[in-house]
């Protein structure tokens, strides 16, 4: 998989550059310097001589052109106006203005970005903008400003996010290793959720608490046996130490029952404290870190609880328990508990409710995801895919509802293209990661080890996926270099997803695109 393959963008760049280069070797380096220092320097006097040149043309065409008479004219027809004419003016303005806000209304609804601003950004900032010199100081001054910005893009795009689903430490994955005696998990991954433990689980009151002291150092250990010692240790040291039974929870219950039990009891504690620190938070900052903290602890917990009915097979509960969660914490959609929510209804198949939660989450103001993209597609496509064929569809046409489903699988496809030859089963599942690269594989691997089994439940709704989902290529031919809803894929996914997954799991995009065209 992780076989290098020519890419059809670096095959396109490399003779252009190889022939700029060979005919700018004919040349003297000095000459286009000389040029360029006398194209600058008289720059502002041929600036200056036009716009003498357009004056002097005005006025000896002002006979010509009647330019007093007009003017004339025109100061006559403003002042015989009655308020009337100003009113239907404000009137029409306003309809034309209620017009435009409606379509732009009904074009975000049905695509989900803005028509003005895509307009803006695609046709008429490169006509404002014109082309600039490369040479010129201005040209290089945008090139680095430009490259800043992509870089910039780059690094937002390349952000490592928690696996909102993410699986048990001690139930799950080391029970893979003990039966198959590998490692599912990087160093890397593994790094990242100690960082992140330490950053929800922490503060710097700790030293306060001798349990908390205790926890603070267990956090920051390697050893997995050495972190479940420590844990004991706070317990001894305070019963009702709430961190200690959430990592007792993660890495020493062998069970999603005995993890169920630990949250129960780090619950009860969480809750506690919490109330404890609610009053106190407005007392001095150190009480407000501490209240941040028993508050990202209480949250952590609920959410696993969830989690944990969900892996039971209570989903009813799991559903009420997020959405009260949800209700409770407002601001902390950043932990994607929608996500959980999501995949739980589409267990329940209560597809409404699945289409409410898109309908909030789905927004151009809030980040994307394969699972907020794809469950989308999936809505649409369970309205055509049971009467869905080929066949039919080529000799007929695509109805409206068949071409909303294409477009939904489009748009996902151009989000996160490594998810269609995982649910079609093309590419072997492995267990998901604790963290993900959002457009990236690792996400891909994450999306279709939980929501595979919804595709399948769904009658044709895979088939329609197989028929259309490489067609998105041939409206964006190059999506390293431009997307279509939105921004070109990043080509820094590739780093960041070898160092979540395992290295025979790695499958660059470059690859990807090759293999469709060749």
């Amino acid at each position: 998989m992780a076989e290098s393959g020519p890419s059809p963008v670096d095959g396109d760049a490399a003779p252009s550059s190889s022939s700029s280069s060979s005919s700018s070797s004919q040349l003297p380096s000095h000459c286009p310097r000389r040029w360029e220092r006398l194209r600058l320097a008289g720059g502002p006097w041929a600036r200056a001589l036009a716009l003498l040149a357009a004056l002097g043309l005005l006025y000896f065409l002002r006979g010509p052109l009647r330019l007093r008479d007009n003017l004339a004219a025109v100061t006559i027809f403003l002042s015989t106006l009655t308020p009337k004419f100003y009113v239907a003016l404000t009137g029409t303005s306003s309809l034309i203005s209620g017009l435009i806000f409606i379509f732009e209304w009904w074009y975000f609804r049905k695509y989900g970005t803005s028509f003005i601003e895509q307009v803006s950004v695609s046709h008429l900032r490169p006509l404002i903008g014109g082309a600039e010199n490369t040479n010129s100081p201005q040209a290089t001054f945008s090139a680095t400003s430009g490259e800043n910005e992509t870089s910039r893009q780059s690094l937002s795009e390349c952000k490592v996010w928690r696996n909102p689903l993410n699986l048990f430490r001690g139930a799950e994955y080391s029970r893979y290793t003990w039966v198959t005696g590998k490692e599912p998990l990087t160093y890397y991954d593994m790094n990242l959720s100690a960082q992140d433990h330490q950053t929800f689980f922490t503060c710097e009151t700790d030293s306060v608490r001798p349990s908390d002291a205790v926890m603070q150092k267990a956090w920051r250990e390697r050893n997995p046996q050495a972190r479940i010692k420590a844990a004991y240790q706070a317990l001894e040291l305070n019963n009702d130490c709430a961190t200690a039974y959430v990592l007792l929870a993660e890495e020493e219950a062998t069970t999603i029952v005995d993890a169920e039990k630990y949250f129960k009891q780090a619950l009860k504690a969480g809750e506690t404290i919490y109330r404890k620190s609610q009053h106190c938070s407005s007392q001095s900052p150190q009480h407000e870190a501490q209240f941040r903290r028993d508050t990202n602890v209480l949250v952590y917990v609920k959410r696993r609880l969830a989690m944990c009915a969900r892996k039971l097979g209570r989903i009813k509960e799991a559903v009420k328990m997020m959405r009260d969660l949800m209700k409770e914490f407002p601001l902390l959609s950043v932990l994607n508990i929608h996500e959980n929510l999501l995949e739980s209804l589409l267990e329940l198949q209560a597809y409404a409710d699945v289409q409410a939660v898109l309908a909030k989450y789905d927004d151009i103001s809030l980040p994307k995801s394969a699972a907020i993209c794809y469950t989308a597609a999936l809505l649409k496509a369970r309205a055509v895919s049971d009467r869905f064929s080929p066949e039919t569809a080529s000799r007929r046409g695509l109805s409206t509802a068949e071409i909303n489903a294409v477009e939904a699988i489009h748009r996902a496809v151009e989000f996160n293209p490594h998810v269609p030859k995982y649910l079609l089963e093309m590419k072997s599942l492995v267990l998901p990661p604790e963290h993900i690269l959002k457009r990236g594989d690792s996400e891909a691997v994450a999306y279709a080890f939980f929501h595979l089994q919804h595709w399948k439940r769904i009658e044709g709704a895979l088939n329609l996926l197989h028929c259309t989902w490489e067609g998105t290529f041939r409206m964006i031919p190059y999506p390293l270099e431009k997307g279509h809803l939105f921004y070109p894929y990043p080509s820094c996914t590739e780093t960041a997803d070898r160092e979540l997954l395992p290295s025979k799991k790695m499958f660059h995009f470059s690859h990807f695109i090759f293999s469709i065209y060749s």
